[in-house]
């Protein structure tokens, strides 16, 4: 009896075999999914890519219908006017299509899409010669540093304020804070050098910082007038 019950008590003390096996299987069906789940979105874009190589209307078409939006929306940033951030938008999926055999599938295809739609929002400023150039105005020299935005700006919002920047210090932000790019590049790609570069960076940030400080300032005015209101 002393026997039985001191192993009865032992038992207690293991772990539920059966539990533990059913959770083991459960991560592991899950693992599989989630695995099945990435497989499955690179062997849709492999097909797709593959239908694009032979001029597919079907996949072209789905490929716009994916990234549309956000293409039009990248436009939009570095033209700030609808009709024409479409048409770079449009030129710039044909360009797509037209290149789609550079495509090597070793990055990113979105990030393949994102840069020719740079190049031909790019492409678009320098034809209607607002592209930046050394000689850019000093009119953010003397800016100084203001506090970044804080909670109660919304993205939305900020970026409306990056809209409003001059065209050559809109470019050189959206090309190195938004889109990655480095000094370097842009200097490569707006033939500047790489110091005016980094000078038109500095000069945006205090321009849109200036212009957050301004906002925010707005915002406080609004919130107290609203208080004393109640």
């Amino acid at each position: 009896m002393i026997f039985a019950s001191k192993l009865k008590k032992y038992q207690k003390t293991l772990p539920d075999t059966c539990n533990l096996t059913q959770r083991n299987a459960h991560l592991a069906v899950e693992t599989t999914n989630r695995m099945g789940r990435i497989l499955a979105l690179f062997s849709q874009e492999a097909q797709l890519v593959k239908a694009l190589r032979k001029e597919d209307p079907k996949a072209q078409r789905q490929l716009y219908d994916k990234y549309s939006h956000r293409m039009l929306a990248l436009c939009f940033r570095y033209v700030c006017d609808e009709m024409a951030a479409e048409d770079v938008m449009v030129e710039g999926f044909l360009k797509v299509f037209e290149k789609i055999n550079q495509f090597n599938s070793e990055g990113s295809f979105e990030g393949w899409i994102r840069r020719i739609m740079v190049n031909e929002a790019l492409g678009y400023l320098r034809k209607q010669k607002r592209i930046l150039e050394d000689n850019l105005s000093d009119e953010a020299n003397n800016v100084p540093d203001y506090i970044h935005a804080d909670q109660n700006l919304e993205t939305q919002e900020l970026m409306a304020l990056i809209e409003t920047l001059p065209v050559g210090y809109r470019t050189v932000f959206n090309l190195y804070a938004i889109e990655g790019y480095a000094h370097i590049e842009i200097a490569q790609m707006l033939g500047i050098t790489e110091s005016t570069s980094k000078s038109q960076l500095h000069r945006a940030r205090a321009l849109l910082q200036k212009m957050v400080a301004e906002w925010q300032n707005d915002y406080k005015k609004k919130v107290d007038y609203e208080k004393a209101s109640c």
